[in-house]
Protein backbone atom coordinates (compact mmCIF):
# COMPACT_ATOMS: atom_id res chain seq x y z
CA UNK A 1 0.00 0.00 0.00
CA UNK A 2 1.31 3.35 -0.53
CA UNK A 3 1.23 5.83 2.17
CA UNK A 4 1.72 9.59 2.10
CA UNK A 5 3.19 11.85 4.61
CA UNK A 6 3.31 15.57 4.51
CA UNK A 7 4.97 18.39 7.06
CA UNK A 8 3.28 21.56 5.85
CA UNK A 9 13.99 15.99 -32.22
CA UNK A 10 13.02 14.30 -34.92
CA UNK A 11 10.77 11.29 -34.13
CA UNK A 12 7.01 10.74 -35.32
CA UNK A 13 5.47 7.15 -34.72
CA UNK A 14 5.50 5.47 -37.65
CA UNK A 15 2.18 4.65 -39.29
CA UNK A 16 -1.26 6.43 -38.49
CA UNK A 17 -2.55 3.81 -36.07
CA UNK A 18 -5.82 1.69 -36.34
CA UNK A 19 -8.30 4.55 -37.07
CA UNK A 20 -10.31 7.07 -35.07
CA UNK A 21 -11.37 6.40 -31.58
CA UNK A 22 -13.82 8.20 -29.55
CA UNK A 23 -12.42 11.59 -27.03
CA UNK A 24 -9.30 10.83 -27.54
CA UNK A 25 -8.33 14.55 -28.00
CA UNK A 26 -8.75 14.68 -24.32
CA UNK A 27 -5.81 12.84 -23.56
CA UNK A 28 -3.60 13.38 -20.12
CA UNK A 29 -1.15 14.35 -21.87
CA UNK A 30 1.54 17.07 -21.72
CA UNK A 31 0.63 20.01 -22.67
CA UNK A 32 2.66 21.71 -19.91
CA UNK A 33 5.42 23.43 -22.49
CA UNK A 34 1.87 25.70 -23.85
CA UNK A 35 1.56 29.28 -24.63
CA UNK A 36 1.23 31.43 -21.69
CA UNK A 37 -1.98 31.84 -19.77
CA UNK A 38 -4.04 34.90 -19.55
CA UNK A 39 -4.88 36.12 -15.48
CA UNK A 40 -8.37 34.62 -15.68
CA UNK A 41 -8.81 31.99 -17.79
CA UNK A 42 -7.96 28.42 -17.95
CA UNK A 43 -6.35 26.75 -20.94
CA UNK A 44 -6.52 23.39 -22.56
CA UNK A 45 -2.99 22.38 -23.17
CA UNK A 46 -1.86 22.86 -26.67
CA UNK A 47 0.73 19.75 -27.66
CA UNK A 48 3.27 21.86 -29.71
CA UNK A 49 5.18 18.92 -30.09
CA UNK A 50 2.64 16.31 -31.55
CA UNK A 51 1.88 15.13 -34.98
CA UNK A 52 -2.14 15.62 -36.18
CA UNK A 53 -3.64 12.39 -36.53
CA UNK A 54 -6.95 10.82 -38.07
CA UNK A 55 -8.92 11.62 -35.09
CA UNK A 56 -7.20 15.45 -34.59
CA UNK A 57 -5.33 14.07 -31.66
CA UNK A 58 -1.38 14.36 -30.70
CA UNK A 59 1.43 11.88 -31.10
CA UNK A 60 3.30 11.31 -28.23
CA UNK A 61 6.09 9.35 -27.36
CA UNK A 62 6.08 7.20 -24.54
CA UNK A 63 9.01 5.54 -22.96
CA UNK A 64 9.38 3.12 -19.96
CA UNK A 65 12.14 4.19 -17.89
CA UNK A 66 13.93 2.47 -14.97
CA UNK A 67 14.36 4.34 -11.59
CA UNK A 68 15.98 1.86 -8.99
CA UNK A 69 19.19 2.72 -7.85
CA UNK A 70 21.39 1.13 -10.24
CA UNK A 71 19.73 2.84 -12.74
CA UNK A 72 19.95 6.53 -11.52
CA UNK A 73 20.72 9.26 -12.88
CA UNK A 74 18.38 9.09 -15.75
CA UNK A 75 18.91 10.65 -18.99
CA UNK A 76 16.38 12.71 -21.06
CA UNK A 77 13.62 12.74 -18.20
CA UNK A 78 14.37 16.28 -17.78
CA UNK A 79 12.25 16.87 -20.89
CA UNK A 80 9.10 14.87 -20.94
CA UNK A 81 6.09 16.66 -20.52
CA UNK A 82 4.42 14.17 -18.09
CA UNK A 83 6.39 11.72 -15.75
CA UNK A 84 4.04 8.83 -14.50
CA UNK A 85 5.37 6.88 -11.15
CA UNK A 86 3.82 3.35 -10.52
CA UNK A 87 4.37 0.23 -8.80
CA UNK A 88 5.35 -2.53 -10.27
CA UNK A 89 6.76 -5.99 -8.75
CA UNK A 90 8.50 -6.65 -5.04
CA UNK A 91 6.88 -3.12 -4.17
CA UNK A 92 9.33 -1.11 -6.30
CA UNK A 93 8.28 1.54 -9.10
CA UNK A 94 9.26 2.40 -12.93
CA UNK A 95 8.31 5.61 -14.67
CA UNK A 96 6.59 6.25 -18.07
CA UNK A 97 7.54 9.41 -19.43
CA UNK A 98 6.02 10.90 -22.37
CA UNK A 99 7.41 13.51 -24.70
CA UNK A 100 5.46 15.56 -27.21
CA UNK A 101 7.29 19.24 -26.46
CA UNK A 102 10.78 18.13 -26.43
CA UNK A 103 12.28 14.99 -27.55
CA UNK A 104 15.74 14.48 -26.17
CA UNK A 105 18.44 13.33 -28.24
CA UNK A 106 18.78 10.11 -25.70
CA UNK A 107 16.13 8.73 -23.06
CA UNK A 108 17.00 5.94 -20.44
CA UNK A 109 17.59 3.79 -19.05
CA UNK A 110 14.90 2.12 -20.59
CA UNK A 111 12.80 -1.13 -19.32
CA UNK A 112 9.88 -3.84 -19.73
CA UNK A 113 6.98 -2.61 -20.32
CA UNK A 114 3.67 -3.28 -18.01
CA UNK A 115 -0.26 -4.51 -18.30
CA UNK A 116 -0.96 -1.15 -16.64
CA UNK A 117 0.74 1.02 -19.28
CA UNK A 118 -1.76 -0.55 -22.23
CA UNK A 119 -4.65 1.26 -20.32
CA UNK A 120 -2.77 4.25 -19.20
CA UNK A 121 -2.04 5.40 -22.55
CA UNK A 122 -5.16 4.28 -24.55
CA UNK A 123 -5.93 8.60 -23.51
CA UNK A 124 -3.87 8.92 -26.54
CA UNK A 125 -4.74 9.32 -30.09
CA UNK A 126 -1.74 7.97 -31.56
CA UNK A 127 1.16 6.86 -29.59
CA UNK A 128 4.56 4.71 -29.73
CA UNK A 129 5.83 3.05 -26.50
CA UNK A 130 9.60 2.40 -26.47
CA UNK A 131 10.38 -0.10 -23.89
CA UNK A 132 13.08 -3.09 -23.30
CA UNK A 133 10.89 -5.85 -23.43
CA UNK A 134 7.42 -7.69 -22.02
CA UNK A 135 7.30 -11.22 -20.95
CA UNK A 136 5.73 -13.75 -22.46
CA UNK A 137 2.07 -13.95 -21.42
CA UNK A 138 1.66 -10.05 -21.92
CA UNK A 139 2.98 -10.12 -26.08
CA UNK A 140 -0.56 -10.95 -27.07
CA UNK A 141 -2.17 -8.25 -25.20
CA UNK A 142 0.97 -5.72 -25.97
CA UNK A 143 0.57 -6.95 -30.00
CA UNK A 144 -3.40 -5.93 -29.72
CA UNK A 145 -3.15 -2.53 -28.23
CA UNK A 146 -3.81 0.49 -30.37
CA UNK A 147 0.17 1.74 -30.06
CA UNK A 148 2.99 1.51 -32.01
CA UNK A 149 5.75 -0.80 -30.62
CA UNK A 150 9.35 0.10 -29.97
CA UNK A 151 11.71 -2.40 -29.13
CA UNK A 152 14.65 -3.56 -30.08
CA UNK A 153 13.24 -6.28 -31.98
CA UNK A 154 11.13 -3.93 -33.71
CA UNK A 155 13.55 -0.64 -34.11
CA UNK A 156 17.21 -1.96 -33.16
CA UNK A 157 18.87 0.88 -34.75
CA UNK A 158 17.38 2.94 -32.36
CA UNK A 159 18.43 1.20 -29.28
CA UNK A 160 22.32 1.69 -27.87
CA UNK A 161 23.55 -0.17 -24.16
CA UNK A 162 26.16 2.38 -22.41
CA UNK A 163 28.99 1.19 -20.72
CA UNK A 164 29.32 3.38 -17.82
CA UNK A 165 26.31 0.83 -15.64
CA UNK A 166 25.67 -2.71 -15.50
CA UNK A 167 22.96 -4.67 -17.62
CA UNK A 168 19.85 -4.32 -17.25
CA UNK A 169 20.53 -0.63 -16.49
CA UNK A 170 21.99 0.29 -19.40
CA UNK A 171 19.81 0.15 -22.24
CA UNK A 172 18.77 3.68 -24.15
CA UNK A 173 16.83 5.06 -27.55
CA UNK A 174 17.28 7.65 -29.57
CA UNK A 175 14.27 9.01 -30.47
CA UNK A 176 15.79 10.14 -33.52
CA UNK A 177 16.61 6.87 -34.90
CA UNK A 178 13.29 5.51 -34.42
CA UNK A 179 11.63 4.67 -37.71
CA UNK A 180 8.85 7.25 -39.35
CA UNK A 181 8.32 10.51 -40.92
CA UNK A 182 9.73 13.80 -39.37
CA UNK A 183 7.20 15.16 -37.18
CA UNK A 184 4.54 18.17 -37.57
CA UNK A 185 4.98 20.70 -34.93
CA UNK A 186 1.83 22.19 -35.39
CA UNK A 187 -0.56 20.14 -34.11
CA UNK A 188 -3.02 21.06 -30.95
CA UNK A 189 -4.67 19.23 -28.66
CA UNK A 190 -7.34 19.55 -25.70
CA UNK A 191 -6.53 17.12 -22.40
CA UNK A 192 -7.59 16.00 -19.31
CA UNK A 193 -5.43 18.42 -18.10
CA UNK A 194 -5.92 22.52 -17.75
CA UNK A 195 -3.47 24.95 -17.28
CA UNK A 196 -3.67 28.64 -15.73
CA UNK A 197 -3.80 30.87 -12.64
CA UNK A 198 -3.63 28.87 -8.95
CA UNK A 199 -7.41 28.18 -7.75
CA UNK A 200 -8.38 29.98 -4.08
CA UNK A 201 -8.14 27.60 -0.85
CA UNK A 202 -5.70 24.58 -0.88
CA UNK A 203 -3.24 24.63 2.50
CA UNK A 204 0.52 25.54 2.77
CA UNK A 205 3.13 22.76 1.54
CA UNK A 206 6.78 22.61 1.60
CA UNK A 207 7.27 18.70 1.74
CA UNK A 208 5.32 16.12 0.54
CA UNK A 209 6.02 12.44 0.41
CA UNK A 210 4.33 8.78 -0.92
CA UNK A 211 5.80 5.27 -0.11
CA UNK A 212 5.34 2.51 -2.07
CA UNK A 213 6.07 -1.19 -0.28
CA UNK A 214 9.64 -0.79 -1.35
CA UNK A 215 10.03 3.04 -2.98
CA UNK A 216 9.80 6.47 -1.87
CA UNK A 217 8.55 9.85 -3.65
CA UNK A 218 9.51 12.68 -2.18
CA UNK A 219 8.68 16.69 -3.43
CA UNK A 220 10.01 19.91 -1.72
CA UNK A 221 8.78 23.01 -3.19
CA UNK A 222 11.61 25.09 -4.52
CA UNK A 223 10.39 28.95 -4.28
CA UNK A 224 13.43 30.11 -6.24
CA UNK A 225 12.70 27.57 -9.38
CA UNK A 226 8.81 27.92 -8.89
CA UNK A 227 8.66 24.00 -8.71
CA UNK A 228 8.58 20.66 -6.70
CA UNK A 229 12.13 19.06 -6.40
CA UNK A 230 11.41 15.33 -6.80
CA UNK A 231 13.61 13.00 -4.47
CA UNK A 232 13.36 9.11 -4.97
CA UNK A 233 14.05 7.36 -1.38
CA UNK A 234 15.29 9.54 0.05
CA UNK A 235 18.32 10.63 -2.41
CA UNK A 236 17.78 13.94 -4.45
CA UNK A 237 16.66 12.99 -8.08
CA UNK A 238 19.16 14.28 -10.82
CA UNK A 239 19.38 13.91 -14.67
CA UNK A 240 22.83 12.52 -15.95
CA UNK A 241 23.52 16.03 -17.08
CA UNK A 242 23.13 17.04 -13.49
CA UNK A 243 20.29 19.04 -12.93
CA UNK A 244 17.50 18.04 -10.36
CA UNK A 245 14.49 16.97 -11.49
CA UNK A 246 11.23 19.28 -10.70
CA UNK A 247 7.94 19.68 -11.47
CA UNK A 248 5.42 22.32 -11.47
CA UNK A 249 2.37 20.34 -11.09
CA UNK A 250 2.59 17.15 -8.89
CA UNK A 251 -0.56 14.94 -8.99
CA UNK A 252 -0.98 12.17 -6.43
CA UNK A 253 -3.95 10.11 -7.91
CA UNK A 254 -5.23 7.24 -5.72
CA UNK A 255 -6.03 4.44 -7.60
CA UNK A 256 -6.98 0.59 -7.01
CA UNK A 257 -3.51 -1.29 -6.95
CA UNK A 258 -4.07 -5.40 -7.58
CA UNK A 259 -2.46 -7.99 -8.67
CA UNK A 260 -2.58 -9.50 -12.62
CA UNK A 261 -2.29 -12.22 -14.48
CA UNK A 262 1.56 -11.72 -14.80
CA UNK A 263 4.52 -12.03 -12.45
CA UNK A 264 8.46 -11.61 -12.77
CA UNK A 265 11.04 -14.62 -12.84
CA UNK A 266 11.15 -14.17 -9.76
CA UNK A 267 7.45 -15.43 -8.88
CA UNK A 268 6.78 -11.89 -7.74
CA UNK A 269 3.33 -10.79 -8.87
CA UNK A 270 3.06 -7.81 -11.39
CA UNK A 271 0.86 -5.20 -9.83
CA UNK A 272 -2.06 -3.95 -11.86
CA UNK A 273 -2.90 -0.25 -11.44
CA UNK A 274 -6.31 0.85 -12.62
CA UNK A 275 -6.57 3.91 -14.08
CA UNK A 276 -10.07 4.52 -15.51
CA UNK A 277 -12.58 5.43 -12.56
CA UNK A 278 -12.99 8.18 -10.44
CA UNK A 279 -11.18 8.60 -6.92
CA UNK A 280 -9.21 11.40 -4.30
CA UNK A 281 -6.55 13.45 -5.54
CA UNK A 282 -3.75 15.92 -3.64
CA UNK A 283 -2.53 18.21 -6.57
CA UNK A 284 0.56 20.13 -5.29
CA UNK A 285 1.60 23.43 -7.38
CA UNK A 286 3.01 26.67 -6.13
CA UNK A 287 3.15 25.79 -2.79
CA UNK A 288 0.12 24.63 -2.10
CA UNK A 289 -1.31 21.09 -2.31
CA UNK A 290 -4.95 20.92 -2.93
CA UNK A 291 -7.50 18.18 -2.25
CA UNK A 292 -9.24 17.03 -5.75
CA UNK A 293 -10.72 14.53 -7.25
CA UNK A 294 -10.21 12.41 -10.50
CA UNK A 295 -12.42 11.29 -13.18
CA UNK A 296 -11.45 9.17 -16.20
CA UNK A 297 -15.25 7.51 -17.51
CA UNK A 298 -13.30 4.86 -20.31
CA UNK A 299 -10.07 4.26 -21.62
CA UNK A 300 -10.00 6.17 -24.25
CA UNK A 301 -10.67 10.00 -22.22
CA UNK A 302 -8.63 12.32 -20.61
CA UNK A 303 -8.56 12.39 -16.71
CA UNK A 304 -10.42 15.24 -15.53
CA UNK A 305 -9.32 16.76 -11.95
CA UNK A 306 -11.87 19.00 -10.16
CA UNK A 307 -12.14 20.77 -6.52
CA UNK A 308 -14.30 19.34 -4.05
CA UNK A 309 -17.41 21.91 -5.54
CA UNK A 310 -16.52 20.53 -8.90
CA UNK A 311 -14.82 23.14 -10.53
CA UNK A 312 -12.06 22.43 -12.82
CA UNK A 313 -8.35 22.36 -10.90
CA UNK A 314 -5.91 24.37 -12.96
CA UNK A 315 -1.96 23.14 -13.28
CA UNK A 316 0.50 25.11 -13.31
CA UNK A 317 2.85 25.56 -16.54
CA UNK A 318 5.86 23.49 -16.76
CA UNK A 319 6.33 19.37 -16.00
CA UNK A 320 3.75 17.33 -14.51
CA UNK A 321 4.36 14.46 -12.59
CA UNK A 322 1.33 11.57 -11.44
CA UNK A 323 1.89 9.71 -8.79
CA UNK A 324 -0.47 6.42 -9.03
CA UNK A 325 -0.69 5.94 -5.20
CA UNK A 326 -2.82 2.72 -4.05
CA UNK A 327 -5.85 3.91 -2.26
Amino acid sequence: MAHVHRTGGGWAPPGSGPGVRRRTARVLAALLIAAPVAACTIQKGPFPGGTSSPGGGPSVLAVKIDNVRAARPPTGLEAADVVYAEQVEAGLSRLLAVYASRIPADIGPVRSARESDLELLRQFDRVSLAYSGVQTKLRPLLAAAPLTRVSPGQAPDAFHRSDTRPSPHNLYVRPARIPGPAPVRTAAAETGFRFGPAPSGGRAESTYSVRFPAARFGFTWSKERQAWQVSMDGAASRTSAGGRLAASTVVVQYVKVGPSRFGDRSGNNTPYTETVGTGEAVVLRDGRAYDARWNRATPQDGTEYTTGDGRTLPFAKGQVWVVLAKR
